[in-house]
């Protein structure tokens, strides 16, 4: 909903959604990020459907988008086209803080709300990495929102599609799904034609 905060410790970052897909009919999910020093997205990946528009309002922030990296402060833009392969981390001595529009919305708000509760977790018991049946359950769920790079869509779903089904299968999903379902109890309604709720396709 408008105005909900995702914090997540992983990566320092604080993300203040600001409008919605319900609110915008799908087309759009407006978000401010504020990125704690040294914050970073853990990986590059790119969004196969959506692109993404980051604008900076206070701070420096270092991005590399496909091929091109590049530093942009106060006033300047990046967008970020469908399919395109990126990173980006604070690169100041303090927070950055910035606008991000992401169009279509897609299910992108829970995207980022699963993600921070499985960074929390993860930040909390001092792992190192995430459980790799929570990753298959998430990349299965957001194969449409967000993509592993360099690596074909396909191959990615010959893990993550039987992963998910086992999991699923043998009930190994029960605390991912907590998760998810309480994600989606901030977002009510239809989002793109389906509901906010839906799981992805097994």
């Amino acid at each position: 909903m408008a105005g909900h905060v995702i914090d997540n410790p992983l990566t320092g970052e604080h993300i203040i959604i600001r409008k919605t897909a319900a609110e915008t009919g799908g087309r759009l999910l407006a978000w401010e990020l504020v990125l704690d020093p040294g914050g970073q997205v853990p990986s590059s990946h790119s969004h196969p459907e959506q692109e993404e528009c980051f604008t900076v309002i206070e701070g420096q922030m270092r991005f590399r988008v496909g091929w091109r990296r590049l530093t942009i402060g106060p006033g300047e833009s990046i967008r970020v086209p469908a399919g395109t392969t990126h990173h980006f981390a604070n690169a100041g001595a303090s927070a950055a803080h910035l606008s991000v529009e992401t169009r279509p919305a897609l299910d992108a708000e829970a995207m980022l709300e699963v993600a921070a509760a499985l960074g929390r977790e993860q930040f909390e018991a001092r792992r190192p990495l995430p459980r790799p049946i929570e990753l298959a359950l998430f990349m299965n769920d957001f194969e449409r929102e967000v993509r592993a790079p360099y690596v074909p869509a396909g191959v990615v779903r010959l893990f993550t599609r039987p992963v998910a089904w086992l999991a699923r299968l043998r009930g190994a999903d029960i605390h991912y799904c907590r998760l998810r379902d309480e994600a989606d109890a901030d977002r009510p309604g239809l989002v793109d034609g389906r509901h906010a709720g839906s799981r992805g396709t097994l």
